[in-house]
């Protein structure tokens, strides 16, 4: 599935979107160059969720968390990783909770580490818009693509 996304608040409000027909869990990789609007993408998620506080990009701390109601957000920014190994380190496995959704930026640092996405979001800059890709690696991913595409 693509969208055209003319601005960011069309980037927010498709976030907005992905948060309505997700379950209460999952993983989404987010793949694009610097500046292609990941970390914007991950704060309309939230903000639909019902976060009001500060979304920040975790390029320097690795990864951020984000409680919300009974579910956690991890926002995992990859781009300093230096070796997927690193992950094992950190205890990436015990991220994926049932509860939890991962929105990891970078995904392919940690390549041959890290489990099928549900979802991937490849966010490509054209022009002052963005154009986002969406494809499901799971079962899980299929059906959240199908809400997508029905709405």
């Amino acid at each position: 599935m693509k969208v055209t996304l003319r601005d960011e608040a069309e980037t927010l409000a498709f976030a907005e979107r992905v948060y309505r027909a997700m379950s209460s869990n999952g993983l989404v990789f987010l793949l694009g160059n610097l500046g292609a609007g990941k970390t914007t993408f991950v704060r309309g998620w939230l903000r639909a969720a019902g976060f009001s506080g500060p979304v920040k990009s975790p390029t320097f701390t690795l990864v951020e968390e984000y409680p919300i109601e009974e579910r956690i957000v991890y926002h995992f920014d990859l781009y300093r990783l230096n070796d997927p190994e690193e992950l094992e380190w950190m205890g990436f496995r015990d991220y994926l909770r049932p509860n939890a959704v991962c929105f990891i930026e970078w995904p392919e640092r940690g390549a041959g580490l890290l489990p099928e996405a549900d979802l991937e979001i490849r966010l490509e800059i054209s022009g002052t818009g963005r154009i986002a890709e969406i494809t499901a690696g799971t079962d899980s991913g299929v059906a959240v693509l199908a809400r997508l595409q029905a709405e």
